[in-house]
């Protein structure tokens, strides 16, 4: 399997910083939500393909909604990103929604929850800790 060369690494972020702002800034489709950040970007070595990672703070139906418009709105995403960066081809964008960020959002209140109950359960533990 193929490291990422340094070169592809720059160009992951430049593509990621670029779509961050035309989606942010540029869109004005109502389905995508206002809390839409793209959490990763792949771009294969040829610059031929994309795949754009969004992660959106909302409900299902809000993160449906806005990989639809964002679907929908693909091709304009593509001719503002060949503006605004100077690549030998423009990539064909996929996106996929990521949901790593909810996930350890969720976890961690999973462990707040039982580092409560057990502070509940065992307070003289707590007491010996702090002296």
């Amino acid at each position: 399997m193929r490291r990422t060369s340094i070169k592809n690494t720059r160009i992951n972020g430049e593509v990621q910083k670029e779509l961050s702002r035309i989606i942010s800034r540029e869109i004005k489709d109502p389905r995508i939500h206002a809390m839409t950040s793209v959490t990763q970007v792949m771009v294969t070595p040829d610059l031929k393909e994309c795949k754009a990672y969004i992660s959106v703070l909302g409900d299902e139906q809000a993160k449906a909604d806005t990989l639809a418009g964002l679907k929908s709105a693909s091709g304009y995403i593509r001719k503002e990103l060949a503006r605004s960066i100077n690549l030998r081809n423009t990539p064909e964008i996929s996106f996929y929604m990521d949901e790593s960020i909810e996930y350890a959002i969720n976890m961690s209140k999973k462990i707040d929850d039982v580092m409560s109950h057990d502070m509940a359960a065992h307070p003289e533990e707590e007491d010996s800790d702090e002296e």
